[in-house]
């Protein structure tokens, strides 16, 4: 690989919960995959709160003895999925890494597509790139129509009402520049649900922005009627903020 990472520090954020039977694979995989870009320093963050109750925690407290750059942070006080993301944010941030990578753990997103975001980010000088499902060569597996309906649904919805321009607007395996992201959170995700992926990418459409294509297994992922009036007032909260001009301000 070539050294012009040699100068990058990158962070990987992934909030897990019961991925016990999967984690140890899963994060030396990635690991093995971000080594290879020699990296100034890698720092894995992952996040873990109460819904982990199989012993993941145990696993992960158990790998970090031995692995230098994995970072096991447990939050209690996480109310749900979106604060343990905002916490690996945070960490990141804090710690100065000049590239984010959030990810989900479990393998629904792909650690033999994660090269496709650094090299893309490096050739592009990109602020944010992100992992679409819609675009050409990108795909869903496992996945039930209605899932995948209500994923391009809400793609669709959030392009013609918030002037969004991507393939994919509520995945979540993304690429960022530690300036960006920050202003990203700086102007506040609300959501608590998977929307808060769509709250993400609208606010980026300020910055330099580009999609590539990932595989995504969501044999795990169902759709709660919760997350989807979640989802129906966000949108609503974000249209009213275009209309007055502070999406992108």
């Amino acid at each position: 690989m070539t050294n012009r990472y040699s100068g990058l520090k990158l962070g990987v954020v992934t909030p897990m919960a019961k991925e016990k039977d999967t984690v140890e694979k899963f994060v030396q995989e990635v690991l093995a995959v971000c080594r290879l870009f020699s990296f100034k320093t890698i720092r894995f963050y992952v996040v873990l709160d109460h819904a982990s109750t199989d012993g993941t925690l145990d696993v992960l407290k158990n790998m970090g003895e031995h692995i230098q750059e994995l970072k096991v942070i447990f939050a209690p006080d996480n109310k749900n999925v979106v604060d343990a993301y905002k916490r690996g944010y945070r960490e990141a941030i804090t710690e100065g890494v000049d590239w984010i990578l959030e990810m989900d753990g479990g393998f629904s997103h792909k650690p033999e597509d994660i090269p496709k975001f650094f090299e893309t980010m490096m050739k592009g000088g990109y602020d944010c790139v992100f992992g679409s499902r819609f675009c050409p060569k990108g795909k869903i597996e496992n996945g039930s129509v209605k899932r995948t309906l209500v994923s391009w649904g809400g793609t669709w919805a959030a392009n013609i009402l918030l002037g969004t321009k991507l393939w994919d607007m509520t995945s979540g395996f993304e690429l960022f520049t530690r300036r960006a992201l920050s202003w990203v959170l700086e102007k506040g995700i609300v959501s608590e649900g998977p929307f808060f992926q769509t709250e993400i990418r609208t606010f980026a459409h300020k910055f330099k922005i580009t999609e590539v294509p990932i595989t995504y297994d969501a044999a795990t992922q169902q759709i709660h009627r919760k997350s989807l009036s979640d989802a129906l007032r966000n949108l609503k909260r974000l249209c009213f903020m275009r209309l007055r001009g502070q999406l992108y301000t």
